[in-house]
């Protein structure tokens, strides 16, 4: 029976940094990983033509560059080959009629096309931008600390003395806000304020949803600030590279191996045990990369009733639909040929478009006319694809994981594997609407529902591709189950959790990696 210091299960970027950080404290580490490949919800791959590279899942890795295990290990996975490419064209909102808003890499270039289209929208961006400013320090200080911490009440604290505590009480409220009392108190018109909106439902907010202002606020600015990066070459290179790195540390990866139970002595967690009888174990921590469900549901027996039930009350929110293209051109937008340039292109069109296909996918109803993330991703990195062409990457939110029928009545199929080819017919003649001969470019396109999505990442439950609700009952101190199952820790002694159901949440943040490292190492720490 092999034996590690540590043993790490699920091998997406979360799994692999705290594996990385438990590996450079000397740990002897293994990542047991069910696929195939390293990466989760980081994958890419030629799913239409050869030679088009597609992100599969996650494609905008700001968080990450932005992260403070990128700030430790950047040099080394800039040495082994990892490379990012920037657009200074991050993101645009399309509307009806060829109109169109544009934030780009440039404060000035911004707000001179927001003052084209409304000087109160134009004022409200500039003055919602020095609101940003002055908090952004504090805000991405805070996410980067674990709830609860002693490096987050300092933040706190150092927020209320730098700002007062009226100013620290007026940032509570905007980030209390709805995404839709976000873009009326700080937007006159209709497009500013769904340009807001979308960034919402990026996670699972809704317009009307309390606590949905975070997200956007820091999305709004932070790409204007940064610009929007990819991975050159595809997404997949990031958790191979972090898998790389663990090695030369001295940790392992295995993959195609998947854990179906936790090994336990005397109530602490020793090893796991793998769906082919192997087992592995763990002298001081295994950390895992699941959900509460999967945790407490399959890895575990012998749970208490009451916390399997809490854990099977974790909510995960609706779920997205994922459609990869390969183009013979850029996208034709209506609304200017510049912007085939940029990174990402919203179509909603308005904020109660929003709320209506949110509402009708939360009723199990495929939307009559849903949120269309388009990603153009040879926009940002042209490797993506032969010389000339291109690929783009649409995820539409939001889509209902079980089909009860269509908000349009036209849709007769109520699984994923019937309903998949005329909700793709649907969301290209959206596309087409906003940038018509659209379709006359695509040469083939492939299609990933729900069902696809969970069945490639089992942390995606249901298709949440945010991988568990980020609705307030379950976020920030309540992430994922609620007082006395924060901070990392699980119910059982030396069993940790990593990944999206914990703080702070969905993206490639690798945060809670970082942090369930730090979490792990305080605790081994003070039991010497």
């Amino acid at each position: 029976m092999s034996t590690y210091d540590a043993i790490v299960i699920g091998g997406g970027h979360n799994g692999l940094v705290a594996a990385l950080y438990l590996a450079k404290a000397g740990w002897s580490v293994a990542v047991v990983e069910r696929n195939g490949s390293v990466g989760g919800a980081i994958a890419s791959g030629e799913v239409t033509l050869p030679g088009f590279e597609h992100d599969l899942y996650s494609t905008n890795q700001n968080l990450f560059l932005g992260s403070g295990a990128y700030a430790d290990f950047g040099a080394d996975l800039t040495r082994l080959g990892l490379k990012f490419r920037v657009t200074r064209r991050p993101y645009a909102n399309v509307f009806p009629g060829g109109r169109s808003l544009r934030v780009h890499h440039d404060h000035a270039t911004t707000l001179e096309g927001l003052a084209a289209h409304s000087p109160a929208d134009a004022d409200g961006f500039a003055r919602l931008y020095a609101v940003y400013q002055r908090f952004a320090p504090h805000l991405f200080a805070l996410y980067g600390s674990a709830l609860p911490s002693k490096a987050a009440v300092l933040e706190v604290a150092r927020l209320a003395r730098k700002q007062g505590v009226s100013g620290a009480l007026d940032l509570a409220r905007t980030l209390l806000m709805s995404t839709r009392e976000l873009g009326e108190t700080w937007f006159a018109t209709r497009e500013a304020q769904a340009m807001a909106a979308c960034w919402g439902l990026h996670l699972d907010f809704a317009p009307d949803v309390s606590g949905g202002a975070m997200f956007p606020l820091l999305e709004l600015f932070a790409d204007l600030d940064n610009g929007m990066s990819v991975v050159e070459g595809g997404a997949r290179r990031l958790p191979e590279a972090l898998a790389a790195l663990l090695v030369e540390h001295g940790g392992e990866v295995h993959t195609g191996l998947e854990v179906d139970g936790v090994l336990r002595e005397n109530g602490r967690a020793v090893g796991v045990r793998t769906a082919d009888g192997t087992r592995l174990r763990a002298r001081r921590a295994v950390v895992a990369n699941v959900g509460p469900r999967a945790l407490y549901g399959k890895l575990l027996d012998d749970v208490p009733e009451d916390l399997r039930r809490k854990a099977e009350n974790f909510s995960y929110g609706p779920a997205t639909l994922m459609l990869h293209l390969a183009l013979d051109g850029p996208l034709p937008w209506a609304a200017g040929e510049d912007l085939a340039e940029f990174g990402y292109v919203h179509a909603a069109p308005y904020v109660d478009d929003l709320a209506r296909t949110y509402t009708e996918a939360q009723a199990g109803l495929l939307p009559a006319d849903p949120l269309l993330v388009v990603g153009q991703t040879t926009a940002v990195d042209p490797t993506r694809a032969p010389a000339g062409k291109h690929v783009a990457w649409l995820q539409v939110r939001t889509v209902p994981s079980m089909i009860r029928g269509d908000a349009a009545g036209t849709i007769s199929a109520t699984t994923w594997p019937e309903a998949a080819e005329p909700m793709a017919e649907r969301v290209l003649a959206k596309l087409e609407r906003y940038a018509p001969g659209a379709s006359a470019r695509i040469a083939r396109y492939a299609v990933h529902t729900p069902q696809d999505l969970e069945a490639a990442n089992p942390n995606l439950v249901g298709g949440d591709s945010a991988g568990g609700s980020h609705h307030l009952p379950q976020n920030f101190l309540f992430r994922p189950l609620g007082w006395g199952h924060h901070g990392y820790r699980t119910a059982v002694d030396g069993l940790y959790l990593t990944g999206a159901a914990t703080w702070p949440g969905a993206g490639t943040n690798a945060t809670s990696g970082r942090l369930a490292a730090q979490r792990v190492l305080r605790d081994a720490k003070r039991r010497r």
